[in-house]
């Protein structure tokens, strides 16, 4: 399964529907760069794609032979444990006792063939173990917008890839992730899953039901009745509503390089060609005695002066401007943009 969502602060497409996008990094959208990656291990008809029905129209055209019936549409975003339980129910309806690997589509990952042996290692402790298993990955560096993951004891007979997990670590600040990182056991929390769609629902069952139930009881009643139920369910991700409090939870210590590429300082690297002396630019923009800013402004002149590690967006309507620093900060410009009663912006 492959999801993707975002605000319109987020890095995007050139081509874009009105109020939403996908995310493009390289030559093709990285939601179809998602889907590529596990191609070799998940037939074109077995993969689902979770997406806000407002980016339904823009995930068909990225995606034309993608089938109708494989793009699950949320009437509204309610983060992550929503869009698992509607892909698991969906799922496990279809082919009882299936398995199932859940994808975020803002990542970029190298290394293809580690990636799919790492999936295949984390299916195969899935289904033998009846856990819900996670991907971590080692970290390289003090990072403030990734969640971390302390693992237990290892599981004998894996060669210390596989652990139990102690605890969930939120998003630390930068004294806290230097802390981290210095421990040296901690690891990344990529958000790649797998686990048995059952097993997973059981979890959401138990310790999300408010979630879980309102879907499963609208699931084939049509669209009005989905929606009635997602204006009903809390809005929780699936590490704080399950991976936070299930028993059954188990990291594979994955091997592969990647980026969450959730913030404009995360996909500077990516844009190939896009640097321009001191800077790294989309679109137009007149940088003077400045460096090391990222500026996306497709359509209007941007100019700087005298400034340094800045992020300017230009999204037609809303104009965003932070340091790199606190690029993952721009989550609180969503909550307060909701709380103020201003969803045009989004």
């Amino acid at each position: 399964m492959a999801g993707g969502s975002g605000t319109r602060f987020w890095p995007r497409s050139r081509q874009r529907t009105p109020k939403q996008f996908l995310p493009i990094v390289g030559r093709q959208s990285m939601l179809r760069e998602t889907v590529a990656r596990v191609a070799p291990l998940v037939g074109p008809s077995r993969v689902l794609v979770v997406a806000g029905r407002s980016q339904a129209r823009a995930v068909r055209a990225d995606m034309p032979r993608l089938a109708r019936r494989n793009l699950l549409a949320e009437p509204f975003g309610r983060n992550t444990a929503a869009a698992i339980a509607l892909a698991a129910l969906v799922l496990e309806r279809r082919t009882p006792g299936a398995s199932m690997i859940v994808l975020p589509a803002d990542h970029a990952i190298a290394a293809h063939s580690v990636f799919r042996a790492d999936l295949r290692l984390a299916l195969r402790v899935a289904e033998e173990s009846r856990a819900l298993v996670t991907l971590g990955l080692p970290p390289t560096h003090p990072e403030t917008g990734y969640g971390y993951i302390r693992p237990a004891t290892a599981i004998p007979g894996t060669r210390r890839r596989v652990a139990r997990v102690a605890a969930f670590i939120e998003k630390p600040n930068r004294r806290r992730a230097e802390a981290l990182v210095a421990e040296g056991r901690v690891l990344w929390n990529a958000g790649i899953f797998a686990w048995r769609a059952a097993d997973v629902l059981d979890e959401l069952r138990t310790h999300v039901p408010a979630v879980v139930g309102p879907i499963e009881a609208a699931l084939g009643r049509g669209e009005r009745a989905l929606a009635a139920a997602y204006r009903r369910i809390p809005s929780i991700s699936i590490d704080h509503g399950v991976m936070e409090h299930s028993r059954r939870v188990m990291v594979v210590r994955a091997r592969f390089p990647w980026s969450d590429v959730g913030s404009w300082a995360a996909v500077e690297p990516f844009w190939r060609g896009a640097r321009n002396g001191l800077n790294t630019v989309r679109g137009h923009a007149l940088p003077i005695d400045s460096r090391g800013c990222v500026i996306d402004s497709p359509e209007r002149l941007v100019a700087l002066v005298g400034v340094e590690d800045l992020v300017v967006v230009d999204a037609g309507d809303a104009v965003l401007v932070c340091r790199k620093d606190r690029a993952q900060d721009v989550r609180l410009v969503v909550d307060e943009l909701r709380r103020r009663g201003l969803a045009r912006y989004l």
